[in-house]
């Protein structure tokens, strides 16, 4: 994971752009076809997705505003932070989630409690460029996953795409938000820290993130 050496002569943040971008794509690339799933796993999937986000990713911005300090990076967060609440992506969510009969069971949550705890503990520690870049992780990734989702709640018998479209769109400029708040949290540090001791928050959702689709 992420063994690659950094390009000395790159700026920090197009390095971790980079890192980030190939751990997408690892990620994306290990993902089990959708059409080898059975039914009951595809519910899976997607009622263990909802488990975590529905409840879990404006809190997790929430803090990513509460961690930053530059009044660049305060300003791109709030505005990742009023779309998701002026728009109500939750309900959208939610919305998602029943047309697909896909609602998360307690046996759902269960089996996400633990690495999803362990993002919640990571958040809580407010450090600012880890946080940032876990949750430039987590935007650029969802992007991506949307086609994914949607294709199993499509099996479902699901039309209702409007969270799949909505996210699979809005979350390229989101990832670019937060890299540009990113640098802007880069410019005022007081020191610049090596760049592979900043992806613990990555490293910790990813984890949540194969638990979600592999929960075995």
């Amino acid at each position: 994971m992420m063994t690659q050496t950094p390009n000395v002569d790159a700026s920090l943040t197009t390095v971790a752009k980079d890192l980030i971008e190939k751990e997408i794509d690892s990620l994306v690339a290990w993902l089990p076809n959708p059409a080898q799933l059975s039914a009951d796993e595809g519910r899976g999937i997607i009622a263990r997705y909802g488990a975590v986000l529905e409840g879990n990713f404006i809190y997790w911005m929430s803090a990513t505003y509460l961690a930053v300090h530059s009044p660049a990076a305060k300003a791109l967060i709030v505005d990742n932070l009023l779309e998701e609440v002026k728009d109500n992506h939750p309900g959208m969510l939610r919305r998602f989630l029943l047309a697909a009969h896909a609602a998360p069971t307690e046996l759902d949550r269960s089996s996400v409690d633990k690495d999803l705890e362990n993002v919640r503990e990571f958040v809580g520690e407010l450090s600012t460029l880890d946080l940032l870049l876990m949750m430039a992780f987590f935007e650029g990734f969802i992007q991506r996953f949307m086609a994914y989702l949607g294709d199993l709640a499509a099996k479902r018998g699901s039309s209702e795409m409007v969270y799949t479209d909505v996210h699979g769109v809005c979350d390229i400029a989101h990832t670019q938000g937060l890299f540009s708040a990113f640098d802007a949290e880069l410019a005022i540090a007081k020191n610049t820290p090596p760049v592979e001791t900043l992806f613990g928050g990555v490293r910790l959702l990813r984890t949540l993130v194969e638990t979600i689709i592999r929960p075995e």
